[in-house]
């Protein structure tokens, strides 16, 4: 589906104001990416794709504080597992050019050192309704500035003690334009450049520069930064000649339950909160991978959400079903019975062998063979004495069938002390076998099982959002209830299941076994209810 940009880039292209498209996905090294970031990823590529042109994956790491190779890492590999294999560039590679940059706002009176602290700074930038205030040092001399500059560079001053700001207009209405700052001194290796550097660019002037050096035709952010375009302009204007970029600006995305800030993502891996940035809870791209998603159903999502300029927010149900609706088509059929109760065949006292369906949406749906005897496990949930109203599985006398295998009846049930059911006991209704059955019996319910003679032991993982649903702040909504972890059986055919493999638990949803655990841990990808509809 094409979007205003696509129009913008098709007139340019046939205008002949551009000859090829150069677009870049720009993260910050602070952190991993997350579903957000894939929609700004998938947008830029997708367009650099369309048009014939090129998409660079630059690092934005001009903040030595936040910033670590791990991110940097963990960022390559999510770009390139969605599917592209960019062209890799740092902004910390033109610290030199920037820094040449800011020497000629000086010495063209635009920029000017100020030592006012960070409070003092906020205070007098003044609000949206109320102009700034004029720092007393924004008539300094210039070679004073070029001097208190050098130093600032040279390591000669403390963190926080001195500030480059650009001289623009305190009055403005914009409040991006009241003399910002664009350096700052940190005393802080850097994780590529070491300790060359004691000054870094603030992102406002840092972001313009490294688009112009690279070339960049379209540069598309979020609609947070519509506001910071006239400073982007102008600092093209008065730092750079040659051919120039233009900024445009799309909704980014958010998702009902889903935290979509990095900030608050590190605070939840920072305290133990989560198991890494990795843990299938997070929105993180990592995340999702572990958890069980596929490259194809993130892009099918970022495609069908589409790209707009208004911001709005999207259910979490619409990206469960870009993942169910490919799952259904793909994951092979398999029974596994996570809370396990014992039931016991009576007249079933030889072991058999019986057809299942791999997966019945296939383009050539093949079958297997599965085991069937007188001991099996089914879901504790599947048997009720005291069944509600519209209760449609095995009950005290009550008749139900075992999908692929036979029609049976329970004859009796065995108790603990505390009355909790320990044991089924049941017969299969002979001449009700699974595709020939010709006992006209009827049953309402059909349930999957486990063959105990040779079901494997597993551990799943069942996931929730980590938001509740609902207003309140991050606090109040954060769900201590996200993971549940349920011991149960599972037929043997899942005992070789591979790594990252997937697939569908009959009535209780897809499932992935765990990348990264070394015993059968599987974990919920989505459950089988569809929210959503297309």
């Amino acid at each position: 589906m094409e979007s205003f940009l696509d129009n913008i880039i098709k007139s340019d292209l046939a205008s002949g104001k551009v000859s090829k498209i150069i677009t870049r996905f720009p993260p910050e090294p602070n952190g991993f990416l997350h579903i957000g970031h894939a929609k700004s990823i998938c947008l830029n590529f997708g367009l650099a794709e369309r048009y014939g042109g090129v998409c660079n994956l630059r690092f934005d790491d001009t903040n030595p504080l936040k910033e670590e190779n791990e991110y940097v890492r963990s960022i390559i590999e999510d770009v390139k597992w969605l599917g592209f294999d960019p062209p890799i560039f740092y902004a910390s590679d033109y610290f030199d050019v920037m820094y040449k940059c800011a020497v000629k706002l000086i010495k063209a009176g635009k920029a000017y050192v100020d030592d006012m602290t960070a409070e003092e700074l906020r205070q007098a930038r003044g609000t949206l309704t109320e102009g700034g205030k004029e720092s007393k040092h924004r008539n300094r001399p210039i070679a004073e500035s070029l001097e208190m500059f050098e130093d600032m560079k040279n390591g000669r001053v403390a963190d926080g003690a001195l500030v480059l700001r650009t001289k623009i207009d305190m009055a403005s209405p914009n409040i991006n334009m009241r003399d910002p700052v664009i350096y700052r001194v940190l005393n802080t290796p850097h994780h590529r450049q070491g300790d060359k550097w004691c000054i870094y660019p603030m992102y406002d002037f840092a972001h313009p520069l490294e688009d112009a050096i690279e070339g960049i035709t379209h540069s598309i952010c979020t609609l947070e930064f519509e506001d910071h375009r006239p400073l982007y302009d102008w600092v093209l204007d008065n730092c750079w000649e040659g051919p120039r970029p233009h900024q445009y600006e799309f909704a980014r995305l958010d998702i009902t339950r889903t935290i979509m800030s990095k900030r608050y993502l590190k605070m939840l891996v920072d305290k133990k909160q989560v198991a890494g940035w990795d843990d299938p809870r997070m929105p993180t791209l990592a995340g999702l991978r572990r958890r069980g998603f596929s490259p194809s159903a993130i892009k099918s999502f970022c495609a069908d959400i589409g790209v707009a300029k208004a911001n709005s927010q999207v259910n979490s149900a619409q990206l469960e079903f870009s993942i169910r609706d490919e799952l259904n088509m793909t994951a092979s059929r398999a029974m596994a019975v996570l809370d396990p109760l014992e039931l016991v065949l009576t007249n079933n006292t030889t072991e058999q062998t019986l057809s299942f369906e791999v997966n019945p949406n296939a383009e050539k749906p093949k079958k297997r063979r599965i085991s069937f005897g007188q001991k099996i496990y089914i879901e504790r949930e599947d048997f009720e004495v005291n069944p509600p109203p519209k209760y449609n599985r095995l009950t005290p006398d009550g008749m139900v069938r075992l999908k692929n295998a036979y029609i049976i009846k329970c004859t009796g049930y065995e108790q603990d002390k505390n009355g909790k059911v320990t044991k089924v006991i049941a017969e299969i209704i002979e001449g009700t076998k699974s595709g020939q059955d010709k006992s006209g019996i009827k049953v309402k319910g059909v349930i999957h099982w486990v063959n105990a003679s040779d079901c494997v032991d597993i551990e799943t993982r069942l996931y929730d959002y980590l938001l509740k649903d609902g207003e309140g702040s991050f606090e109040e909504r954060f769900s201590d209830d996200s993971l549940i972890i349920k011991h149960g059986k599972a037929e043997k055919y899942l005992g070789k299941a591979k790594k990252a493999e997937r697939f569908q638990f009959l009535r209780n949803g897809y499932f992935v076994r765990d990348s990264k655990e070394n015993g059968l841990v599987f974990n919920r990808i989505v459950g089988l209810k569809d929210g959503y509809k297309k």
